[in-house]
């Protein structure tokens, strides 16, 4: 993931007067742009905050990019960034957040089922103090309302978080994208992973609307590949940490499994005179499966050990340049004397 800089950007004052950066992924939204900017002039008007919107053109073909830059010509607050090939949600936001200048970050649809004057909301949570702040979806919005419901019924049962809307737009500090790797379609899962970090969650109602133009781009091939996502990142943060716990425990169960079949086959052969044979390549099967998983438990500690000292390197050098971006200018870093 790319690391947002911060050691230059500190040190300018146009940098420190942006206090939101809103970004906007947009694929296929021509026709919700116009609308969308001037809703947005409208927030940033009359709540007096200073911010940006950046919008990120994810390889559209229906003339996204030309609106955009017809709006940024009218619009100040707007950036535009394009990808020449859709590459996706999460790489849209990459691009977004790497542009942007604000302390804080909030990630905002193009579609306009949210108007941008629920924006003051979130941002007002994290001056509260909270680090991450979702929204609570009110309204009504069709299948995906069902579908966002088995989500995140799943999400806090696995992962514990306490909101009613872990997919929805959110706003959240900066230092979070620094904080929580985000590989392709993860953005559902920055929430859950911020709040395994030790971040504060909290929550706030917005309002859906129906879509006006354009098309949805639900599909229901997400369903599934949300799910095995769902499974990955549980895995990644709850037994990444602890591999043995899962393989090792696993590996023991089938062990005994193993052994309680081989007791079995004895007690037929010795009492009843019975020998079966499948029974005993049963317990060849699990003895050997169980060994297996324990073994690749050892070896998964081993590689949990290695990502563990390599995120602790990267927070340390990470760490030195922050350092070195708030010395004051002249004064030589204590660390290279």
């Amino acid at each position: 993931m790319r690391r947002i800089e911060e050691n230059v950007k500190s040190q300018d004052p146009e940098f420190r007067e942006v206090k939101v950066s809103v970004v906007v992924p947009a694929y296929n939204e021509a026709e919700n742009i116009t609308p969308l900017m001037a809703e947005f002039s409208k927030m940033f008007s009359e709540s007096k905050m200073k911010g940006e919107v950046i919008l990120v053109d994810d390889g559209s073909t229906d003339g996204t990019f030309l609106k955009a830059k017809a709006c940024q010509d009218k619009y100040n607050f707007l950036k535009v960034a394009v990808h020449k090939r859709n590459k996706g949600l999460t790489e849209a936001l990459m691009t977004g957040f790497s542009i942007a200048r604000g302390k804080i970050f909030v990630f905002w649809p193009a579609d306009l089922q949210y108007l941008p004057e629920e924006i003051p909301k979130l941002v007002e949570r994290i001056d509260a103090g909270y680090d991450v702040v979702c929204g609570w979806k009110q309204g009504r919005y069709g299948i995906k309302r069902f579908v966002s419901f088995v989500y995140n019924f799943l999400s806090r049962i696995l992962f514990g978080v306490g909101v009613h809307d872990l997919n929805s737009v959110k706003a959240f500090k900066r230092e979070i994208v620094n904080e929580v790797p985000l590989r392709k379609d993860w953005h559902r899962y920055m929430v859950v992973m911020a709040a395994d970090k030790g971040y504060k969650i909290g929550e706030a109602k917005v309002k859906v609307y129906p879509r006006r133009f354009g098309q949805s781009k639900f599909g229901f091939f997400r369903i599934p590949i949300g799910f095995l996502d769902l499974l990955s990142v549980k895995f990644q943060i709850s037994f990444m940490k602890k591999p043995l716990l899962l393989f090792g425990f696993s590996g023991l169960i089938l062990i005994f499994l193993g052994f309680l079949t081989g007791g079995v086959a004895v007690y037929l052969r010795i009492v009843k005179q019975e020998g079966l044979r499948p029974l005993l390549y049963l317990v060849i099967l699990l003895t050997l499966m169980g060994i297996s998983l324990f073994a690749l438990g050892f070896l998964a500690e081993a590689i949990a050990g290695l990502k563990e000292k390599i995120d602790n390197l990267d927070q340390t050098i990470s760490g030195r340049k922050r350092f070195r971006s708030t010395s004051p200018p002249g004064k030589k870093d204590e660390r290279e004397s």
